[in-house]
């Protein structure tokens, strides 16, 4: 069985000085994808022992920026590796690092958040359709996981107050009609393929307002899977007991 992880780890030099290097050691995943690493290649080395590193850094420092890690031991050198979705306008935050495999495509993704104000939500909305058409240009060649924080609570039961937040980033109805687009062009949103009525079961809270302790989350960060893969996938799970960031890990098992 194949273990991926993904996890917005909010700093990763910060991150790693509150566990995370014992987490990865310990859960031993074939790939984990990171993002917001707000750091860039080679700024501070950062021990992955067993583990090759790809990364997509923001041009702006501390700023955004993706990294995936895979265990090539367990999940094989990748095929190849890039960066970005091929759009200049959209490739210089380091949001995407694409790791192709034998018999799959794995793209690590920090969707961009639409702001306060829905300031940035016009730029979103561009890159919502061009980060669906990259997805499903992979997938004319091989089936496509997608994993990373995408910015958005599709339904009212993945966030604790959905009507305080109704037309917040985040939770805009254009931003949730767009994950409503993807998933109806064919990607499966693992977790509630396994678990469609779960309540409560969030993967980020803010740091105000004691909202981790009161459980008042959003379920933002997400693994999807082209469908074909469905037949594989054996369970998604939110670590909500992985401290370290104001998000926590998700994990995808599949054969």
């Amino acid at each position: 069985m194949k273990k991926y992880i993904s996890w917005n780890v909010n700093g990763l030099r910060a991150c790693v000085k509150k566990g995370f290097l014992d987490f990865l050691s310990e859960e031993e995943p074939d790939v984990l994808c990171i993002q917001e690493t707000k750091m860039q290649e080679g700024q501070e080395e950062i021990p992955t022992p067993g583990y090759s590193q790809y990364w997509c850094s923001a041009e702006k420092k501390g700023y955004s920026g993706t990294l995936t890690l895979v265990n090539t031991e367990k999940a094989g050198e990748p095929l190849s590796v890039t960066t970005g979705i091929g759009i200049d306008e959209h490739d210089h935050e380091g949001r995407v690092v694409t790791v192709e495999f034998a018999d799959h495509y794995l793209v690590n993704v920090y969707t961009p958040n639409s702001q306060d104000g829905l300031k940035r939500l016009d730029y979103r909305m561009t890159w919502e359709d061009a980060f669906r058409d990259y997805l499903h240009g992979l997938e004319e060649s091989k089936p496509v996981i997608v994993c990373g924080d995408m910015n958005v609570a599709h339904e009212e039961i993945d966030l604790k107050n959905p009507k305080n937040n109704h037309k917040n980033a985040g939770f805009s109805d254009e931003e949730r009609g767009k994950m409503t687009e993807l998933l109806g062009s064919g990607f499966i949103d693992t977790f509630r393929h396994f678990y469609p009525d779960a309540e409560g079961m969030y993967s980020w809270w803010s740091y105000r307002f004691n909202a981790r302790a009161n459980n008042a989350g959003w379920r933002i960060d997400y693994f999807l899977t082209s469908k074909e893969l469905a037949p594989r996938l054996v369970d998604a799970k939110i670590r909500s007991d992985v401290y370290g960031s104001d998000h926590c890990p998700v994990v995808l098992e599949w054969d």
